[in-house]
């Protein structure tokens, strides 16, 4: 059944309607002409219907000319009908893809987007590895700088150290040269008084003068032994700070040790993690160039689609100046029948 409510007689009569306005009757025309109701085939169907139920009734009237006018109208109304569908479908194909690749477009746009922040973010984060690299090294450098001094101050504490021992063996060997120096006087005063017991009464004073004056030598003796106990407490407790410092001194050097140990590992983690991030920086550059790639062809696909709308375009143009010909080459015809 005719869709939109029209029918045969509807039909008929718009066409009537048209032909005594002298226009050609169309399917677009008694289209217009039905308020812009009812499908083109059923329109096309009743006109043919029409026109053959004319051409009966004019019987063998009708002449060669007007059955070729009828058939070039018919065929260019069909061929317009048929290009006009293909058109359209083209058109919703042509919508439909063109729809698919701007989606297509914007999601790529959207993840080329994605990837420039995460590559910004990369950026950043090997910047701040790099900068984290670069004090590193400043605080390698600067813990291998204090261990090279406090090595250096080290071996001048124990150059100190064994000057310091010198100085005391030195003393030592006084004190023993001194102590055997009075041991020898001491011995050789005792022999003497031995000896001098033995002499004469006369000489007692000058012996008592002799030993009197031995007392004091052995009071500077023993003033310059005194004096050289004290030098050796002194260096003794000298000594004892030196050997602390020393301690120290050795145990800052082992700190030293462990804090490059772990300055070391630092630099190797560091190492590592500029690499890690490097490789990723690489991969996100190549999945960039692949996005780029696809975005290209994608707007080849678009621009090829463009060229073929054109070309359908240009195909229908053709079409219609064809239908518009025959139009014209028809009604000629048919003033010359009437």
């Amino acid at each position: 059944m005719a869709r939109g409510g029209i029918n045969k007689a509807l039909v008929n009569k718009a066409r009537q309607a048209l032909l005594a306005r002298g226009e050609h009757p169309s399917i677009d025309a008694v289209r217009i002409e039905l308020g812009n109701t009812g499908s083109k085939t059923t329109i096309h169907r009743y006109l043919k219907e029409i026109e053959e139920s004319e051409a009966g009734r004019q019987g063998g009237t009708a002449s060669l000319s007007d059955e070729l006018t009828a058939l070039v109208a018919r065929l260019a109304e069909r061929l317009q009908e048929e290009a006009e569908q293909t058109v359209e479908s083209m058109r919703r194909r042509f919508d439909q893809e063109r729809g698919e690749l701007e989606g297509r477009l914007a999601q790529a746009q959207q993840q080329i987007q994605q990837l420039q922040v995460q590559v910004e973010t990369l950026a950043g984060q090997l910047q701040s590895e790099s900068d984290g690299h670069l004090q590193t090294r400043q605080r390698l450098q600067e813990s291998q700088l204090e261990q090279a001094r406090l090595a250096q101050a080290n071996q001048d504490q124990a150059a100190r150290l064994e000057d310091r021992d010198q100085q005391i063996l030195s003393l030592e060997e006084k004190h023993r040269h001194s102590r055997d120096a009075l041991e020898h006087y001491r011995q050789a005063s005792k022999e003497q008084r031995e000896q001098e017991q033995r002499r004469h009464e006369s000489q007692v004073q000058q012996l008592q003068m002799e030993i009197r004056q031995l007392q004091q030598t052995l009071i500077v003796k023993q003033d310059e032994l005194t004096q050289l106990n004290r030098a050796n407490e002194r260096l003794s407790t000298e000594i004892g700070h030196m050997a602390r410092e020393q301690g120290e001194q050795r145990d800052r050097l082992t700190r030293q040790a462990g804090e490059l140990v772990t300055l070391g590992t630092q630099l190797a983690q560091s190492h590592t993690a500029r690499d890690v991030l490097l490789e990723r920086f690489s991969m996100l550059q190549g999945e960039m160039s692949e996005l780029k790639a696809a975005l290209a062809k994608e707007r080849q696909q678009t621009q090829d689609l463009q060229v073929s709308l054109s070309a359908a375009n240009t195909e229908l143009n053709l079409l219609r100046q064809a239908t518009f010909t025959a139009e014209q080459n028809r009604e000629p015809a048919l003033e010359d029948a009437s």
